[in-house]
């Protein structure tokens, strides 16, 4: 299939040819011109020994204005045509363009809507795993028995949910008194009262509430990059129970975001030439497709307003992008999904 672009780029070089060679055959044309007029001066000088050479040089001289005509007219024709063609040619390359940064839009929306669902199912996970009996008998029942039982409990999940890198229970003082791997992280007994997320869990009001945090790389989990979730631990497991503890649950940020920007679906031109990204509410890049300035980078969104869209940044770059829509009960927190791409 032909390439539109190559298409219009040659236009363009004929464009320029054409105007050239006409500028030729003018410069040519007004040598010839001197050169006719020069003969006439000199035929006329001769006499009549010049006649006959004067007869030529009125001939060159009369072929010269005809060339003059004709270049003249060829010069305003071809250019007015040229200028026609490579006006459409634009004009249709700039329409691929549009069609082509609303397609990565669309894209864009699709990779946060992916991300959308995932993580809601990561908030139905922790509101129902936090009213299990093992987990609620664990910050209940103080004994070495229920925090075994609960962290075999909490294994066997993760051996059914890959997604996460594991599950904590922790009780009301923000002590960790189960996880479900405990050979892989041994966080057991260490107190994570000050954290965020555990405040803000064991302050819900309810059993239908979660917590859910930006991503950030967890030194307790080896650094892992985690989207973490928790949600209060209340008695009996009723919605309205007494507040006993939090159930949190870390999810496998890294592998599941890089299969989602890496996933879209570009052709191999254009993934040469195009980055995927989720970005956080601060524009700050939490999953790249080129797996670039993770964390450190932002991208300079100007979104004005507009939960999607796209727009030409100051490197000729088209930059797409849609705003995370949530999902039933989760509302997101802000995220963009983003396609910065550069022109053919």
């Amino acid at each position: 299939m032909s390439n539109p672009h190559e298409i219009v780029e040659l236009t363009h070089q004929v464009e320029n040819l054409a105007t050239r060679k006409i500028s030729d055959i003018n410069d040519i044309n007004r040598e010839t011109t001197f050169l006719a007029l020069n003969a006439l001066i000199e035929a006329a000088r001769a006499g009549n020994a010049g006649r006959g050479f004067g007869v030529v040089a009125n001939q060159v001289k009369h072929v010269s204005t005809r060339i003059a005509g004709i270049t003249s007219v060829l010069n305003k024709e071809l250019a007015g045509l040229l200028s026609r063609l490579t006006d459409l040619g634009d004009d249709m390359i700039e329409r691929m363009r549009w069609h082509e940064a609303q397609r990565c839009a669309d894209l864009a929306l699709n990779m946060i809507d992916v991300i959308d669902r995932n993580l809601y199912e990561r908030s139905c996970d922790v509101r129902w795993w936090a009213t299990d009996s093992a987990v609620v008998d664990c910050v209940t029942v103080e004994s070495p028995h229920s925090a075994r039982h609960a962290s075999e409990r909490l294994s066997v999940i993760l051996a059914s949910y890959t997604v996460y890198l594991d599950l904590w229970i922790v009780d009301a003082s923000g002590t960790i008194v189960a996880n479900g791997r405990r050979n892989d992280y041994p966080v057991s007994g260490g107190n994570v009262a000050d954290s965020r997320w555990f405040k803000a869990a064991v302050n819900t009001k309810s059993g239908s509430e979660f917590v859910a945090a930006d991503i950030e790389c967890q030194p307790l989990l080896k650094n892992a990059q985690v989207a973490t979730y928790a949600t209060a631990i209340r008695e009996s497991g009723a919605t309205d129970g007494r507040v006993l503890g939090a159930l949190v649950v870390f999810f496998d940020w890294a592998p599941q975001a890089a299969a989602v920007v890496k996933g879209v679906r570009l052709t191999d031109e254009e993934w040469k030439r195009t980055c995927c990204m989720i970005v956080d509410s601060t524009f700050r890049v939490i999953a790249s497709s080129d797996d670039t300035g993770l964390f450190q980078r932002r991208v300079v969104l100007s979104p004005n307003g507009k939960t999607a869209g796209f727009y030409r940044d100051s490197d000729g770059r088209t930059v797409s992008y849609a705003a995370t829509p949530g999902y039933e009960s989760y509302r997101g927190l802000g995220w963009f999904g983003v396609i910065v791409q550069t022109p053919p």
